[in-house]
């Protein structure tokens, strides 16, 4: 365009540059539509009342062919109006509602804050400005947006819903209820405020209390398809996955077209899976490809994709990695069996997140491995493999990993029984063991995972509080080793000054980054023990034996009572989210079990 937003800021609110936009599990999240007809028609009272605008005319063509769905006209009509006068705040509004109606949330947020800069008192642009950055994974810009607009509009019910989101979604729990009950107290038959209230509940782990804001919802509205859904996904982390997944095939009855049908399509492959309906869930999982789900990410391999059936002896396929670190691994189970059906004529090429790459090359010594890139564009993810990008047309196919599950692995039996599909160096398995023997307290070497470093999805609630691990950390005769991740020093602290027990940390070694030798290491250890995150994958693709505290409704359990994906795993599962003491009760006995055996052998 010939023209550019003007420089302005407004209350300190920066938006534009890099956002990753995070997938959501609960459907609660800010409410309102660029665009709506109601919005227009407010934006539409407000140009009349400018006699003097020339490119009003303009502008309300631009609205008209907005309401017609009718974008690709609305901007030749914006772009007039804005060439004519760039300091529209108008026509900058306008613009942000075609460009975020078009998905190109980059520009659009642009031109929301060229609006907000021109035209401040009309702040219905807040809220829009709001539920775009809240969309787009920044939630401090949403809510001081939100508050902008609130401050105008006191008591907007909409508003509250947004507000309450964006405070949930930064753990701000307390804060999100504080304003919630009041609201609901005002207003106690409004669906949407019971709903946002139950998923800050949710997200604390209190999956009761949810489940009643979630039926208030719904006696309100039984067709209310986000409090519908989001009662499955209470039922599911209160163990019950059959009412889960009729409550999401509910939800998923009344949702329209869009990333919330996706979403749900998503939830509801999952649990499948957990049901033990592996195939279906496969095939269903596809779903996190849609376009239309806001949080998928985008492949940049031109090249035709592999479909289940497909003949692959002989050929050249691509596979890319996705999904997290420990997603990589866990989905790399499926390779040898890939790399049988590819046969001695064919070719596998295999793009891992960049840590992975000398540990994979090492335990697929006939497959060439390589880094993917990922990049957000305008809230989008992007992803390619930089090293291969010059030569796609010799592949004659390609695939994400986790498709290939859809042929490889549609029932528990055809998961291999085979310990470990990870070769950690030799050598440094070797070095790690000598120095378990000469530098850490005697005993028998017990890895500890006790946390994820994602602080995002309220990924908290799958772990126990540190002080859980009393039981554990209580039992004597065992060298506790930590193998986290992250800024761990307060927990390690915790552990020494509120038990006497010390957690003995691995000198040289960057727990983050050396995955090719913390693998190493893992493979060093007699017992890893934790919860699932990249590194209890690591140790137990390498085949180390392991134990993972597994909470309600996981999928990856595949309706067992174990971990297919590592044979040798043996799986603690919590009854219900909360609860605790009794499962963290149960792996300290077993690990006292263990000790007491290896002293006697």
């Amino acid at each position: 365009m010939p023209f550019k937003a003007p420089k302005t800021t407004v209350s300190g609110i920066a938006l534009t540059g890099t956002a990753v936009a995070t997938p959501a599990r609960l459907a609660g999240d800010a409410l309102g539509k660029a665009g709506s007809r109601d919005t227009l028609a407010q934006l539409s009272s407000a140009m009349s009342e400018l006699k003097a605008l020339a490119i009003q005319p303009m502008l309300q063509r631009a609205v008209d062919a907005i309401n017609a769905e009718d974008f690709t006209t609305a901007e030749t009509w914006i772009q007039q109006a804005l060439e004519r006068d760039e300091r529209s705040g108008f026509g900058w509004y306008l613009l942000a509602i075609t460009r975020e109606r078009a998905s190109d949330f980059a520009s659009s947020v642009k031109a929301y804050e060229a609006a907000l800069a021109l035209i401040p008192e009309h702040a219905e642009v807040a809220n829009d400005l709001g539920r775009l950055a809240f969309r787009m994974g920044m939630k401090v810009q949403a809510e001081k947006l939100f508050r902008h607009f609130l401050a105008r509009h006191p008591g907007h019910p909409e508003a509250i819903n947004n507000l309450g989101c964006a405070l949930r979604d930064q753990r701000r729990f307390d804060d999100a209820i504080a304003l919630l009950k009041p609201a609901l107290g005002e207003r106690p038959r409004n669906v949407q405020l019971w709903n946002t209230l139950g998923t800050v509940v949710a997200e604390q782990g209190d999956y009761p209390n949810a489940e009643i804001f979630f039926q208030e919802s719904l006696r309100l509205d039984p067709d209310f398809y986000k409090s519908r859904y989001n009662l499955g996904n209470a039922r599911l982390a209160l163990g019950d996955a059959e009412g889960a997944l009729e409550a999401c095939e509910a939800a998923l009855t009344r949702v329209p077209a869009g990333h919330e049908r996706q979403m749900m399509r998503l939830a509801r492959s999952t649990i499948l899976i957990a049901l033990g309906r592996i195939g279906e869930g496969w095939d269903e999982y596809e779903s996190r490809l849609d376009p239309q789900f806001a949080d998928t990410t985008h492949f940049l391999f031109e090249r035709p994709r592999w479909e289940p059936g497909a003949d692959l002896a002989g050929k050249s396929l691509l596979v890319c990695a996705e999904q997290g670190l420990g997603d990589e691994i866990l989905f790399a189970n499926v390779l040898p069996d890939v790399i049988q059906r590819l046969g001695p004529e064919g070719r596998l090429t295999l793009a891992v997140e960049p840590r992975l790459v000398t540990l994979f090359q090492r335990s697929f010594p006939r497959i060439r491995v390589c880094a993917h890139a990922t990049h957000d564009v305008g809230g989008h993810t992007l992803r390619h493999a930089p090293a291969i990008q010059e030569e796609l047309e010799t592949f004659d196919l390609w695939t994400p990993i986790a498709s290939l599950l859809r042929e490889f692995r549609r029932s528990v039996e055809d998961f291999p029984a085979q310990v470990g599909y990870i070769t950690p160096d030799p050598d440094r398995v070797a070095y790690w063991k000598q120095v378990l023997d000469e530098q850490a307290p005697a005993g028998p070497k017990v890895g500890l995972l006790w946390k994820s470093a994602v602080d995002k999805d309220a990924r908290h609630r799958f772990f126990s509080p540190f002080e859980g691990w009393k039981p554990v950390l209580s039992v004597e005769g065992a060298c506790f080793v930590n193998l986290q991740y992250g800024d761990c020093a307060a927990e390690l602290a915790q552990a020494e000054r509120d038990l006497g027990v010390r957690i003995w940390t691995p000198p040289g070694i960057d727990l983050k980054q050396d995955l090719d030798d913390i693998a190493a290491l893992c493979a060093a250890m007699d017992l890893v023990v934790g919860f699932s995150n990249a590194t209890l994958n690591i140790a137990a693709a390498a085949g180390t034996p392991t134990w993972l505290i597994s909470v309600p409704g996981a999928w990856p359990r595949l309706g067992t009572d174990r971990y297919p994906w590592y044979p040798q795993v043996r799986t603690f599962t919590l009854a219900m989210f909360g609860q605790w003491d009794p499962i963290m009760a149960a792996v300290g006995e077993a690990l006292a079990g263990y000790v007491s055996a290896r002293e006697k052998s």
